[in-house]
């Protein structure tokens, strides 16, 4: 190849080696021009479920593409998308009865934050607050930066970013400082909503909290007429053991923002579902009652077929069986990290594994993590460390020989860079 013009995201091209060409993915692997093949253990950032290039979800996108391609979603309608919102509000956590699409995981979370603020002034009761947990990632908009955990991510943005109130996440034993602190935040009724991943903070560091603290939250929510938003692009088709995380904690949010696997993570798009109050205070004979907000590729016809064909392969496959095994898996090869003395937390939800690596830096911005990349990637394996967080969150095809793999590559990146209590 020539020398690249792509700017890449979240590489500093000062420091990054050449970056290998990618010409053909399929199942758990990606290939590269040069025929070998990488092991893709983070799902390419956490969206391919079912595995690269499913059939029937590819098949999809081309008999859609036979008859329609983008289709202005204001004033207009098509039949995937009528399909898709059905599907989805049953698969949703009861009394989701709106579905409001957009492109990516952080058009999702902005669009939910337009819906909490625009519920409040429109009933009457103008709320301006919102309430985000300590280490939070919601997106790189800059309102989803700013209901994310403030640092090297955005410093540069500061400016532009507006304040928020933080509660601290529920470490273990805690968890009731959280709740404390929550109450207390919303106490005064001037919190329009509060924002959080459910069970696992994804770029945070893989934070894992129990499923009882988001049913609390909720309690404590409901109390003061806060709206509770679940931001569910991470944590939503099955990645943590279930449908969507909230399940675990029977609750259901009053906004869910889905995206990643929402299509089998083939193609972008994104949806953000809300109750039917929120949706009867943007509907009035008042116009300036409307909801204002779009993006040109809303409601992509070939898209909402690709997400069509990702319900109906949970409905028609067995990957409840596929996730709950993994989820096992991923909980026994843990375990031979236990007693490791170059690893710490070793933790995991659903299908979801990580574990700290023991060094002398730590955060995202430690030497380590270029290090860790890789290794890893000699080895042909796709791991992307979080700084010294080294995690697991392949697709569902991945298989246990694949996985044994993986555990052993880590285990022997543990003697070589970590260090001893």
């Amino acid at each position: 190849m020539s020398q690249s013009q792509v700017w890449h995201p979240f590489t500093q091209h000062a420091l990054e080696p050449a970056i290998p060409e990618i010409v053909r993915t399929e199942g758990a692997y990606l290939h590269k021009a040069d025929g070998t093949r990488i092991l893709d253990a983070i799902s390419s950032w956490w969206v391919v479920t079912h595995g690269h290039r499913h059939p029937r979800i590819i098949k999809a996108i081309e008999t859609a593409a036979a008859s329609l391609d983008q289709i202005i979603f204001a004033g207009f309608t098509h039949e995937p998308a009528e399909r898709l919102a059905r599907a989805l509000v049953g698969l949703a956590p009861a009394g989701l009865d709106w579905v409001f699409y957009s492109d990516s995981g952080s058009t999702s979370v902005e669009v939910a934050l337009k819906m909490a603020l625009g519920y409040f002034r429109n009933i009457g009761a103008p709320r301006s607050r919102i309430v985000v947990m300590e280490h939070s990632y919601h997106g790189d908009t800059i309102g989803t930066m700013s209901v994310g955990a403030r640092g090297v991510f955005n410093a540069a943005y500061k400016p532009l970013l507006f304040e928020v109130d933080t509660i601290p996440f529920p470490a273990a034993g805690h968890e009731q400082e959280t709740l404390d602190r929550f109450e207390a935040v919303s106490r005064d009724r001037r919190a329009a909503a509060l924002i959080v991943e459910p069970l696992v903070l994804g770029a945070g560091g893989m934070l894992m909290y129990p499923a009882w603290v988001l049913a609390e939250l909720k309690k404590i929510a409901e109390a003061s007429g806060t709206l509770l938003i679940a931001d569910e692009v991470m944590t939503g088709w099955g990645r943590t053991g279930t449908m969507f995380a909230c399940e675990q904690a029977s609750i259901s949010p009053d906004i869910l923002c889905t995206s990643k696997g929402l299509t089998g993570g083939v193609i972008p798009l994104a949806a953000t579902l809300a109750t039917d109050a929120i949706f009867q205070a943007h509907y009035s004979t008042d116009r300036k009652k409307t909801f204002f907000h779009s993006s040109s590729y809303t409601a992509n016809p070939m898209a909402c077929a690709a997400a069509l064909a990702n319900v109906e392969i949970w409905q028609d496959e067995p990957v409840a069986e596929r996730v709950a095994a993994l989820s096992g898996m991923q909980t026994t090869g843990l375990t031979r990290f236990r007693d490791n003395p170059y690893f710490a937390d070793c933790r995991a939800t659903g299908t979801i594994a990580a574990l700290d690596l023991r060094t002398g830096s730590a955060g995202y911005l430690a030497d380590i993590g270029p290090k860790l990349r890789a290794f890893f990637l000699d080895r042909g394996l796709l791991v992307r460390p979080l700084g010294n967080v080294l995690y697991l969150l392949p697709p569902y095809c991945i298989t246990g020989n694949e996985l044994d793999g993986l555990y052993d590559a880590i285990e022997e990146a543990g003697e070589r860079f970590g260090s001893r209590p």
